[in-house]
């Protein structure tokens, strides 16, 4: 997953501005569809090579239009192809032990990664699509505007070695903490599903 995201860095890098934003609306368009490709880290290394207020708003809109554009693209494959009902049984099932059974996990979703391809859990469970597309957009604005805001802080008020360092200390500890959030809870809702 690293690796992809290296790649596709290391491709698009020399193209300046555009290119680094193509790199993030690529990074999280695939994030949204296939695979995690760890567009948190990438997203702050890429904001780290031009680490100014207006660049950050640029990867920002990027982000938003990348995952919106993800989901949907998921949400409507999903929508137009014949589902297995073994498949559709397995993702009930799986929406049924989450605590939050609805839209909603979209905003949980982004403390604690519970819920993969959720254009594709929209679409399987008919959950409202508008809102899905909303708790993308206010979760994700919310979850890497504090990390971009927070990052811009470190760069205007240390040295750019120490703010780099501070900053990449940032998103491992924000995808440590979402992945240990992760594991709790889904142990817990495997004891619920259990007990029940």
């Amino acid at each position: 997953m690293f690796d992809i995201g290296q790649t596709i860095f290391q491709s698009l890098q020399p193209l300046g501005t555009e290119g680094l934003l193509l790199c993030v609306f690529l990074l999280f368009f695939i994030e949204a569809i296939v695979f995690p490709t760890l567009p948190e880290l990438f997203a702050v290394i890429i904001f780290m090579v031009q680490p100014t207020v207006a660049f950050a708003l640029l990867v920002l809109a990027t982000i938003g239009a990348a995952e919106i554009l993800g989901t949907s693209t998921l949400y409507f494959i999903i929508k137009k192809v014949r589902i297995p009902a073994r498949i559709h049984s397995a993702a009930d099932k799986y929406c049924d032990m989450l605590l939050v059974k609805n839209e909603r996990i979209v905003l949980l979703n982004r403390v604690a990664p519970v819920l993969p391809f959720m254009g594709a859990f929209a679409a399987i469970c008919n959950w409202d699509f508008q809102k899905v597309l909303a708790y993308t957009f206010i979760g994700g604005m919310i979850k890497y505007g504090t990390i971009l805001a927070m990052s811009s802080l470190f760069f205007t008020y240390m040295s750019t070695g120490m703010a780099e360092t501070v900053t990449m200390a940032l998103v491992i500890g924000v995808i440590g903490i979402s992945l240990t959030f992760s594991v709790i809870k889904n142990r817990k809702e495997g004891k619920a599903l259990e007990s029940g």
